[in-house]
């Protein structure tokens, strides 16, 4: 076995690689030569590979360790026995060969560790594609709120949704900055900015494996540098008592000074017991205060320390995205990167003395040791401290932008929207639903608008309407997120979203389902009288509204509620069962009808229906609740109630 430094545009990744065997070739930016999920595949089985290599390796020097200390502890034993002989020095030189095989089988179990969560990495990988939901792990624990404008009714978040879909983000900041991104439509000018970071990152699938492995690896310390924080943003304790350091650098240099003295015998007398009392007494003093706030500094670092290797992976990729180039110039102070004030902290924290040592107090009898800790804590805390936070927020928004590529890259054949301020309407080529898989999706060509008219969409159950609409809807959510969209081009103004799809009601609040039907449709009105009167544009998506209540009611309160909106200048789409909606003048002259139809066969296990999702215009002119009732034997027809 050899050891082997392979730095790709990340340094300092020690690679212990049987060379012989297997080598790990540094990538950059590449052209695949196949499709993505075989490149997933090839990953994997290379990451599995090697860790097996490792684990082999590992597996041997833990033999060979075990072998090494009977011998040591054999030879030692010995040597005790029989005296001073060549035994003692055999322990002692295996002892050492023990310590030494100690380090090295650490560093080939971290190894091990890296490859194998590279190996799942890729696999995770390879089941987003495929939209195995059921075998992709859910570690992110936003939800949606009760009242968001579309999160619930689009599956933004939980099981089989669109953020378990761009779950590659690791780190707290990481979700909390895509969650953001998938909420807040982001203006026009921000989203062009992120196109072209997220189509740059697409093809660097090493960094975007190491940052999500550097991630995962800091995930299981699970560290918080929320106190370490607070330290960082906080007042300097000796800003204003900048005289006490000087009289502290004053005090050791006398103290010495007389020490050195005493011990050459310039003078027969302890003259520096009196400073060094009064030390004493300073650090049981003042000295508490001191400790105190070095231990809220010291307490934290870890936690903040810990995201060193994602800063330095950062600092040192070449990107040519203007956002990239800022983000990461956003990781320096002082055209220093920042990797290089998080060793400078790591070196400080290193130099902190328990109170529990027995060597405290005399250490700080004689050089006041915490004063001068604290005063270069400080002085890297007025350096960087007001920046430690936005070097996190750096880190969380690129690996949202990473998340985002990863769609990218796993679907080429997907567009970048074309967000214009200017445009009336929303027009895509061949959309799909993201969440689908590629084998089953069924893609459309979907116009909503301009203002003064709304999308109608009819058609039977089960023929497509809602999922039309969430699909609408979750590649809205991308467009404005900066991520590509499924679609071969997508055309739409920058928009508010609302929904309207899943209302439930509440026992414990006492509302029924029409009145929170009613609650739903007035947030909605809401949102889109804001919007008229500051200038924005509403975008709604309408799914069977109205149904907790009769029919007449229904067909005059969904004209109302939809001509409102569209009257409003909103943009929007409307699913309905109920063909006689768009009857009204008002309401036909405003609807741009489409619909959704099947066909029926007889098979041999009976009548089935058939769908092909593919939108047609005009009204639907078909129903298919009694074929449905056919198809799963409800035929109650066919038995009539027997006579009492």
């Amino acid at each position: 076995a050899a050891i082997v430094h392979r730095p790709t545009w990340y340094t300092g990744i020690l690679m212990l690689v049987e060379t012989e065997q297997l080598t790990e070739q540094p990538q950059t930016a590449q052209t695949p030569t196949s499709s993505p999920e075989q490149e997933y595949i090839e990953r994997r089985e290379r990451f599995r590979r090697l860790c097996d290599i490792e684990t082999r390796k590992w597996e041997r020097i833990a033999n060979l360790r075990l072998y090494t200390f009977v011998l040591a502890a054999a030879s030692l034993v010995w040597g005790v026995w029989q005296g001073p002989s060549l035994f003692w020095m055999l322990g002692i030189a295996l002892m050492g060969a023990f310590v030494a095989l100690a380090v090295y089988h650490s560093m080939v179990g971290r190894l091990r560790r890296r490859y194998d969560e590279l190996r799942t990495i890729n696999d995770e990988a390879l089941k987003r594609i495929e939209r195995r939901w059921d075998e992709l792990p859910l570690r992110h624990s936003v939800r949606a709120q009760s009242g968001a404008p579309y999160a619930a009714d689009l599956d933004i978040f939980g099981h089989a949704s669109l953020f378990q879909l761009l779950e590659t983000v690791s780190t707290q900041m990481g979700e909390t900055a895509l969650a953001r991104w998938l909420q807040e439509f982001a203006p026009p000018e921000t989203v062009r900015e992120r196109q072209p970071a997220v189509a740059e990152l697409a093809p660097l699938i090493d960094l975007r494996d190491e940052l999500a492995l550097r991630g995962r690896l800091l995930a299981e310390q699970k560290p918080d540098p929320a106190r370490f924080l607070t330290w960082a943003e906080s007042r300097r304790w000796l800003s204003h008592r900048r005289w006490i350091v000087w009289a502290a650098r004053a005090d050791i240099v006398v103290l010495w000074l007389l020490l050195l003295a005493q011990i050459f015998g310039f003078t027969p007398y302890p003259f520096w017991v009196i400073l060094a009392a009064a030390n004493f007494v300073f650090t049981l003093t003042v000295g508490d205060t001191i400790y105190r706030v070095l231990s809220q500094a010291t307490s934290g670092e870890t936690g903040f320390r810990g995201y060193a290797g994602a800063f330095e992976l950062l600092s040192q990729a070449r990107f040519d995205a203007p956002l990239l180039r800022r983000l990461q110039e956003s990781l320096t102070a002082e055209d220093k990167p920042a990797s290089v004030y998080m060793r400078r902290l790591f070196r400080l924290a290193t130099l902190v003395i328990p109170r529990s040592s027995h060597l405290y107090l005399p250490i700080e009898a004689l050089t006041l040791w915490d004063m001068h800790l604290l005063d270069a804590f400080e002085r890297w805390q007025a350096a960087v401290g007001g920046r430690a936070r936005a070097w996190l927020d750096t880190l969380g928004e690129t690996e949202a932008l990473a998340a985002l590529s990863v769609l990218a890259h796993d679907n080429p054949n997907w567009a970048f929207p074309n967000l214009d301020p200017q445009a009336a309407k929303l027009e895509a080529r061949d959309l799909g639903h993201p969440l689908l898989p590629a084998s089953v999706r069924v893609v459309n060509y979907v116009t909503v608008g301009p203002p003064g008219t709304f999308l109608l969409v009819t058609g039977s159950n089960m023929s497509g309407k809602s999922t039309l609409l969430r699909a609408i809807g979750v590649n809205i959510v991308l467009a404005g997120a900066g991520g590509p969209v499924c679609a071969s081009a997508l055309s739409l103004p920058s928009v508010t979203l609302w929904t309207s799809m899943r209302v439930e009601d509440s026992l414990e609040r006492g509302v029924s389902y029409f009145m929170a039907e009613l609650l739903r449709l007035k947030q909605i009105v809401d949102a889109a009288r804001a919007c008229h009167d500051t200038g924005g544009t509403l975008f709604y998506l309408l799914d069977e509204i109205l149904q907790g209540t009769n029919t007449a009611e229904r067909q005059i309160a969904a004209r109302r509620v939809i001509m409102y909106l569209v009257e409003q200048g909103a943009l929007g789409a409307v699913s309905t069962h109920d063909l006689t909606i768009a009857e009204a003048e008002s309401v036909d002259h405003a609807a741009h009808p489409v619909h959704f139809t099947e066909t029926f066969r007889t098979g041999p296990d009976g009548p089935e229906m058939l769908f092909d999702y593919k939108l047609r215009p005009g009204i639907a002119t078909s129903t298919n609740a009694l074929r449905l009732m056919q198809i799963v034997g409800l035929d109650l027809d066919e038995h009539p109630p027997p006579h009492s």
